[in-house]
């Protein structure tokens, strides 16, 4: 049986935030409230781009807000996960928006 580890804020960072600051045109973010900050303004890129997907990283962004929010720890895991979900497709954008660029 495999078991993966928990989906963090600092993992959410870890694997996202170079690339969402790239599109964001700023330094990586270091908090969760600094990545939600850069994900709305990489969806606006995003659409001036011309890049679908935007809507999923406006959902990653609020289910990010919510769980930071959250002081019920089976709540935020649920919303961390969801986020995750939300962000599944942010490689694809980012490697679109670079060739672009």
């Amino acid at each position: 049986m495999t078991t993966t580890a928990p989906v963090t804020t600092e993992s959410i960072l870890t694997r996202y935030a170079d690339d969402i600051a790239f599109v964001a045109e700023e330094q990586p973010a270091t908090t969760i409230e600094d990545f939600i900050d850069q994900l709305r303004w990489s969806v606006r890129n995003f659409e001036l781009a011309g890049i679908n997907g935007t809507e999923e990283l406006e959902d990653a962004a609020t289910y990010l807000g919510d769980a930071d929010g959250s002081t019920d720890e089976n709540e935020r895991t649920v919303l961390l996960n969801r986020a995750v979900e939300s962000l599944a497709y942010a490689d694809d954008m980012v490697s679109e928006f670079r060739d672009m660029v």
